[in-house]
């Protein structure tokens, strides 16, 4: 087994080769004076097993670029598989046409992988559950949830807690979290203004008097989570808090976090850690190196994933 690291996330690539006891295989990358990408790998891999991680994100179309060309010097240095170990996917919402003439980018981008000679998947929260379905290729879909939620159970106080779904489409991840610690369930229904503005028009379930979590699986602008949190807080919650698998924080997203009546927001490093980050006094990151290095062992051994760590939203 050969583990690969590309630029995107090489702090999670070390966490990762470290909780296996193993080091992170060697390649040249560069570029050429016109920007394009240059690469070799500079060890052999023939027959081997190759984990490349790659989060595509930040800066999307160039990790997913290098990931690419990663995978196609593997395939072409007859490496026996290659799995791409993508923590954050990108390119995902897009997965359907909403509207007339749109591309459905969710599905290029899982032909792209396939056809550079990706041989397996493992991704973490996907943004919708049928992403998996866009691949020809064995796809591992893993969870953040577990080790984010066992570090909230830890900290939760006696106070009565519901967990709230910031929109609809993070009902099925709230109703996780909330039967994890044991809480109440309540869903904020969302409209959405332009493409960084959303509005809370209002709440289903009671939040009044009770703690909130707010539970999604990824926060970019950070409008639904401080819209969901200012409604919740306008009717009647005691205190806020919010967990999000991917902590992408575009633009003044963590100033409004800041700003907001949320007091804490955790979240898990699929995303990497930068300058967004270092002013805040409310985010805190989880690492979900061992969740991915157990998964990709179960992968090289080919052992069944545990359940705590696959396939935690099916019904």
């Amino acid at each position: 087994m050969r583990l690969f690291s590309g630029s995107s996330h090489p702090v999670l690539a070390q966490e990762i080769a470290d909780h296996l006891g193993i080091k992170l295989a060697s390649l040249e990358l560069s570029r050429f004076p016109d920007g394009e990408i240059s690469l070799r790998i500079t060890e052999s891999v023939r027959g081997q097993d190759i984990f490349v991680i790659q989060s595509i994100v930040l800066d999307p179309n160039n990790y997913l670029m290098e990931l690419l060309v990663i995978i196609d010097a593997l395939k072409r240095a007859s490496a026996k598989s290659i799995t791409a170990v993508i923590p954050y996917f990108g390119y995902g919402r897009q997965d359907r046409k909403d509207k007339p003439r749109e591309p459905v980018t969710a599905k290029l981008v899982a032909d792209m992988l396939t056809k550079a000679g990706a041989t397996h998947i493992l991704a973490v929260d996907m943004h919708a559950g049928q992403l998996e379905g866009f691949f020809d290729i064995p796809v591992d879909h893993v969870h953040a949830m577990p080790i984010l939620a066992r570090v909230l159970k830890e900290q939760t106080t006696s106070s009565p807690l519901v967990v709230v779904a910031p929109d609809i489409g993070s009902v099925k991840l709230a109703h996780k979290y909330a039967s994890f610690l044991d809480a109440g369930l309540a869903i904020v229904d969302k409209e959405r203004l332009t493409a960084t503005e959303v509005e809370s028009a209002g709440i289903i379930g009671n939040v009044k008097g009770k703690d909130v979590l707010l539970a999604d699986d990824m926060c970019s602008t950070g409008g639904t989570l401080v819209s969901a949190a200012k409604a919740c807080h306008g009717k009647g919650a005691n205190r806020v808090f919010a967990v999000v698998s991917h902590g992408v924080f575009v633009g003044d997203s963590v100033a409004k976090i800041e700003a907001s009546p949320i007091e804490a927001l955790l979240i898990s490093n699929t995303v990497p850690y930068t300058e967004r980050l270092a002013k805040s006094t409310k985010i805190k990151t989880i690492s979900i190196a061992s969740l991915l290095g157990e998964a990709i062992r179960c992968i090289a051994t080919q052992e069944p994933l545990a359940e705590s760590i696959y396939q935690l939203d099916k019904d």
